[in-house]
């Protein structure tokens, strides 16, 4: 059983100690619990799943930076207005901000594998579809059906993550995942960009068609059901339609499955999108996602507007102008790597500053651990660093008159990408961690929240620019950046303290 914590302070600061939440869980329970392991996937098989969720996350960045090079073509060749392809940006946008809500939920409920498949099987047709059609209409509406297959991927590999990894472990798997969808928005325009130029842009939505497809069959051929209000740990029996094509073949039919958990059960009810906005009545998870949200509408203004300023600052191409997004992404994928051993040992850290004893094999109980501190441990330098780089950024294309070279704004997008993906992965990551029975619809809330903002920063980034130049446009960023430093400190201060409360009111609620 987890050890009580040291002191009630720390650096001047008062903690609840696991002294205060003692009478609130049962101990039998928790030593009955110790003798389960978290998860009985193999290593392995962990690092399998990872790496199939981080193919499929991929897709719905890519499909929106994929597209950009292409708008000037698709304008000509169907004959409509750039206003006009834009709007199909403007849907796109706006569904990937609902989808998720409806999908997260369905995968909370009903499991992860065939949310995942139905969701690739909708995406892989909506891209032929894209590829075949000749109407402004049809590309409308197909590509609300493209976000609808595509938007819910990350948001369910959050899902999967709460499932197969412990919290000590939690990070590193938190950072892998997230690779697959930070180094799309890099590799989208590029290679949009020269199918666009060498082959046409119907060859775009093809290379989509390919790529979700080959992920389609190896999630259907090797991803297993990892939902644990469906197989647990891993070891309850599920029917077939739950396993693995690769499962099947290999296990006769005559063997069984030990298991070491009773089937839990489960509440089915229609998905209902505006269900998951009620976790913003939580007091951290909302600080959280104002946080996020306030650093994705960054990312996203930066990434919008990166190629047309280069092309009007520097005079590139439209392949030079996708290339420029290499930086930003090689530094979002390494950073997403070491950000999840940052987080790995920041948890460490904390529980030896706490006395707090970790269990790997069957997962530490998070109402007698300050999360909130270990995962917060470290982001105040990445919020620095990053604040620093917009405001470096914004004034070095501001002054490029001056200097002709455009090594220093690409030096300063690795740097900002490093920064911003470590928070990302650090508030991502802790919202799994504070709702670990529907990870799936706390990320949907957060998406929800993130592309409201970055839709509204987005419609005012060019009037900004205009008015006060590209150098104070990225300071008004930059600023909004360093600000969210109060609301990390209140989770960091205040947030077992309020998990505590909700705790305690959840048990009178429920008291006879």
């Amino acid at each position: 059983m987890a050890a009580r914590l040291k002191s009630e302070k720390v650096d001047g600061i008062e903690t609840v100690t696991t002294k205060d939440l003692e009478p609130l869980v049962d101990s039998q329970q928790i030593q009955a619990a110790q003798l389960i392991p978290y998860s009985t996937f193999t290593k392995s098989q962990k690092w399998l799943i990872v790496f199939l969720i981080a193919f499929a996350g991929m897709f719905s960045p890519l499909s929106s930076f994929i597209y950009y090079p292409a708008i000037t073509s698709l304008s000509k060749d169907l004959d409509v207005s750039i206003e006009m392809i834009n709007l199909t940006i403007t849907s796109y946008m706006i569904v990937s901000g609902i989808a998720p809500a409806i999908l997260g939920d369905l995968a909370d409920m009903t499991g992860r594998r065939w949310v995942y498949i139905l969701t690739l099987t909708i995406y892989c047709a909506a891209n032929v579809g894209l590829a075949l059609q000749r109407s402004w209409s049809a590309l409308l509406v197909l590509r609300m059906v493209q976000s609808v297959g595509s938007s819910a991927t990350i948001s369910i590999a959050y899902g999967i993550v709460a499932d197969i990894a412990s919290p000590a472990e939690r990070g590193s798997f938190v950072g892998a995942v997230l690779c697959g969808p930070n180094v799309a928005p890099s590799l989208g325009p590029v290679l949009g960009g020269v199918l666009s130029q060498f082959v046409g842009w119907r060859w775009i939505f093809w290379t989509l068609v390919l790529l979700s497809g080959i992920c389609l069959l190896w999630i259907g051929i090797f991803l297993p059901e990892t939902s644990r209000h469906i197989v647990g740990n891993g070891s309850i029996p599920t029917a077939w339609y739950h396993q693995t094509a690769w499962s099947l073949l290999q296990r006769p039919r005559s063997q069984k499955q030990q298991s070491t958990q009773e089937p839990p059960k489960r509440n089915f009810h229609v998905p209902n999108p505006i269900s998951c906005l009620k976790l913003l009545f939580h007091r951290s998870t909302s600080l959280i996602i104002l946080v996020n949200g306030i650093y994705y509408m960054t990312y996203g203004c930066i990434q919008a507007s990166m190629s047309s300023l280069f092309i009007e600052l520097y005079d590139f191409n439209e392949l030079e102008a996708g290339l420029i997004y290499l930086p930003f992404g090689v530094g979002c994928a390494l950073a997403s790597l070491v950000s999840g051993y940052i987080m790995n040992w920041d948890y460490r850290r904390t529980a030896s500053e706490y006395g707090f004893v970790i269990d790997k094999v069957s997962g530490d109980d998070l109402t007698r651990f300050p999360i909130e501190k270990a995962r917060f441990r470290s982001i105040s330098y990445a919020v620095t660093l990053s604040s620093a780089c917009i405001v470096g950024y914004g004034w070095a294309l501001q002054a490029h008159t001056v200097m002709k070279s455009v090594a220093v704004s690409l030096i300063l997008q690795f740097l900002l990408g490093s920064a911003a993906s470590m928070v990302f992965n650090m508030c991502g990551t802790l919202l799994v961690d504070l709702h670990p029975k529907s990870p799936a619809s706390a990320q949907a809330a957060l998406n929800i929240v993130r592309c409201s903002l970055s839709a509204g920063g987005l419609a005012l980034l060019q009037f900004v620019i205009d008015r006060v130049g590209v150098g104070w446009c990225f300071t008004i960023f930059a600023g909004l950046c360093l600000s969210m430093l109060l609301p990390i400190w209140t989770v960091h201060r205040y947030g077992m303290i309020w998990r505590k409360a909700q705790i305690t009111a959840s048990r009178v609620a429920s008291a006879p």
